[in-house]
């Protein structure tokens, strides 16, 4: 397995460059392209890609075809191109992934894993290009999940290609590329996306401020009240409940790949405050982008 930007404690918040050199967080564009490295060496010289991917309806060839899309989506929007797929809802980007597989017939998994790499690398250089221009980096895409920058963009790339990245290794039972450094980099975008994915009928009513703080790393905030979610990345001053949780098992059951339940059982996940039932809610608070 590759590794990404060794640059610090695990996990910890990568500090952003302002300059055109470097026009993302330290360490995301070297995570991206090798996890989609390590990917392609999952996938490359598989012999049958109609194996089930676990916990999935769609065989190994149709998880693979959709990173090979995703990726090349991700690619058009860093370069400024609008790319309408869905609505944001998790029923729209079903539907608008079923319906770019459709068109796409490529189940082979040489060409799938090229087109992997190939289209992470795509993404690179067009951050790379828009950084050229002083006012482009900042300025917000239309994305699948809302307007985003393109560092932020790019932690959403990573944490796509994680989230898929863990289903096929499960499918040809082989290690997985997650590791605390690489969820330090996913957490930009989870931040920001949290709000929008929140689920509206298991907030309804609730009244409750959260700190989470991923083991050995960052810490954020969560306050829900009325309706509504607010996010912050400055962890709670009086929470009612601290969650701290290892990196890993947080992208995990963040995603929706891992019951929260068992990482509690093992010890990765601990809750603590003043109302510490609070903490088997909070995953149920939100559905997995």
């Amino acid at each position: 397995m590759g590794a990404a930007g060794r640059t610090g404690a695990c996990g910890v918040r990568p500090t952003v460059r302002q300059d055109i050199r470097e026009p993302l967080p330290e360490g995301l564009g070297q995570a991206i392209r090798e996890t989609a490295g390590d990917i392609a060496a999952l996938v490359r010289g598989v012999p049958d890609t109609t194996v089930p991917v676990p916990g999935s309806e769609w065989t190994l060839g149709e998880a693979a075809a959709h990173l090979a899309l995703a990726n090349e989506l991700m690619a058009d929007l860093a370069a400024g191109r609008e790319r309408p797929y869905g609505d944001g809802t998790p029923q729209s980007l079903a539907a608008a992934n079923e319906q770019s597989l459709a068109t796409y017939g490529e189940r082979r998994a040489d060409p799938l894993a090229a087109v992997i790499t190939e289209q992470a690398d795509a993404f690179l250089a067009a951050v790379a290009r828009a950084a050229a221009d002083p006012t482009a980096r900042d300025t917000p895409l239309v994305t699948p999940l809302g307007p985003l920058t393109r560092p932020v963009l790019a932690s959403y790339l990573l944490t796509h290609m994680l989230g898929h990245g863990y289903d096929l290794a499960r499918a040809v039972k082989r290690p997985h590329m997650i590791d605390p450094d690489r969820v330090g980099l996913c957490m930009p975008f989870m931040l920001s996306v949290m709000p929008r994915v929140a689920d509206a009928a298991a907030t309804a009513g609730l009244t409750a401020r959260y700190t989470v703080r991923l083991r050995g790393g960052t810490a954020f905030g969560v306050t829900l009240a009325d309706g509504t979610v607010r996010v912050t990345a400055e962890p709670q001053e009086r929470p009612d409940c601290t969650i701290l949780i290892e990196p890993v098992a947080f992208l995990l059951v963040a995603l929706g790949r891992r019951s929260p339940w068992p990482a509690m059982a093992r010890g990765q996940i601990v809750a603590w405050g003043r109302k510490p039932w609070l903490a088997p809610r909070f995953p149920n608070l939100f559905t997995a982008p």
